[in-house]
């Protein structure tokens, strides 16, 4: 089995609609595909509606989290799976990091325009799909205007990676934790030493994430070097953490592809079985 735990649609910041993304998995081989958009569900019913037969999709998303126990505090990404999305009170966070994104996407066009990039808010949104609003919509914005050469460029320090970088709400990770499993879904820790990105997560901040009810941990990423998968493997095998493995597939938003890095099939099969929230969506047989 061929198992990809992590991508996104237009639902979030991919380019492909949720139908589109599950077409192109069937004929990138895989057998199963894991939706995971950024702190949405969006896009799961369309996704749900055109699975092509012999793929299964698992409903997910990808949080905005954040520890908030040292100074400064740590952003980083939970990966929720299969989780009850009537669950009021993760339904209500997720809404809440939403309106942030979007307050924060209006904030960075706001000061483009002060310092004279012309650039409309309404010409971002038209890149959303309807979806939640990025900062990778901008720099596609950026890219159309002819201001930037590519979406690499536009996250660049003079840039979105930079100068124009600012903050949205996340959750809280404990909090974000604690619902996931109430929701009953499954947590997994994303890319956490994606040093490419600056996003190298301390070993103790992981030790009290696994304490605090962690399921898993994404070892196998496009931002992970060899060393960084291996750290990572040992890390989950002392804590008892399951260890995945996905692509982070965005569409052209990134060369990357589906199943460049994927999900042993035992580790698949305790996910499922561990969660009870809403179970995955299976195409027809295969004829």
């Amino acid at each position: 089995m061929r198992i990809d735990l992590h991508t996104h649609s237009t639902a979030s910041d991919g380019t492909d609609a949720p139908d589109v993304l599950l077409r192109e998995a069937a004929g990138a081989g895989l057998d199963v595909i894991a939706l995971t958009d950024h702190d949405t569900t969006a896009g799961w019913n369309r996704a749900a509606s055109a699975v092509p037969p012999g793929l299964t999709l698992v409903f997910g998303a990808e949080l905005s989290g954040r520890w908030y126990r040292s100074e400064p505090s740590i952003g980083l990404h939970l990966l929720a799976y299969l989780f009850d999305p009537g669950h009021e009170e993760l339904t209500a966070e997720l809404a809440r990091v939403r309106r942030s994104r979007d307050m924060r996407a209006e904030a960075i066009v706001d000061h483009l325009n002060a310092d004279g990039v012309t650039l409309a808010m309404d010409e971002v949104r038209g890149l959303v799909a309807g979806g939640t609003v990025g900062r990778p919509h901008i720099a596609r914005a950026l890219v159309a205007r002819g201001l930037v050469g590519s979406v690499d460029e536009a996250f660049g320090p003079e840039w979105l990676g930079g100068r124009y970088r600012l903050p949205k709400t996340d959750i809280d990770v404990l909090t974000a934790i604690r619902l996931i499993g109430e929701a009953g879904g499954v947590s997994v820790l994303a890319h956490p030493m994606a040093g490419s990105r600056g996003h190298v997560l301390p070993d103790a901040l992981i030790v009290s994430l696994a304490g605090a009810g962690l399921w898993g941990i994404e070892a196998d990423h496009p931002d992970h070097s060899p060393e960084d998968a291996a750290h990572t493997r040992a890390l989950a095998r002392d804590l008892g953490l399951r260890v995945t493995g996905s692509s982070d597939y965005h569409g052209d938003n990134k060369t990357v592809r589906l199943g460049a890095y994927t999900t042993a099939p035992d580790v698949y099969e305790d996910l499922v079985s561990t969660a009870t929230g809403i179970p995955p969506a299976h195409g027809a047989p295969k004829p």
